[in-house]
Parts: structure tokens; sequence; C-alpha cells
């Protein structure tokens, strides 16, 4: 599903104009990036938690030149769902079983 899909659906859900869902849509996105790179997590109840993850200092090989390089400790977002969207994935009978070969 796309951001515009989504959006068209939280439209059709709530009568609310395409472009006000869009904006607003944009917006939750913009504070999510923003709060995260001024370093605060974000929790929202029941579906959750956009986090920064700290990576430590290693050393990593460029094995075509032989050479090995150090990567300083750094932070990555991260998104951890709650127990309750994780218990709704589990329980749901809508998720396509994935294709062994």
């Amino acid at each position: 599903m796309t951001k515009a899909e989504v959006i068209s659906e939280i439209a059709d859900k709530t009568g609310i104009e395409k472009s006000d869902v869009a904006a607003t849509v944009e917006a939750f996105f913009k504070v999510v990036k923003d709060s995260m790179a001024d370093g605060n997590n974000i929790y929202v109840r029941g579906f959750g938690s956009f986090v920064n993850k700290k990576r430590a200092k290693k050393v990593a090989r460029n094995i075509s030149k032989n050479t090995s390089i150090i990567i300083d400790e750094h932070f990555i977002p991260s998104f951890k769902p709650s127990k309750t969207f994780v218990a709704k994935i589990k329980n749901s009978k809508k998720i396509k079983e994935p294709v062994v070969s």
C-alpha cells in the first residue's frame, strides 16, 4: 500500500477531503522525522514506537581493496510495534503465507 492509497482510504473512511488528509499525513511524517533528528523518541500507544537505536563503533572490511575502515558510532531510526499491533497481525486470517519454493 502506498502513501497515496493510505490517504485515499483515510479520506473515504472519515469523509475528510483528500487534500486535508494529505496535509495531515505529511505533517505527521515531518514531526516524526524532525523529532527523531533532535534525538527524541515517539511513542504511539496501541501502534508502536519510533526510536533511535545506537550502533557501536566497529571495524569493517572492504574486501575488494583488502582494507579496513572504522565506522564511528551512530544512530539509526527504528520502529518497534506495540504488543496489540503484533497480536492483531498474528491473529489476522487475511495475511497470505509466504510461498516456499
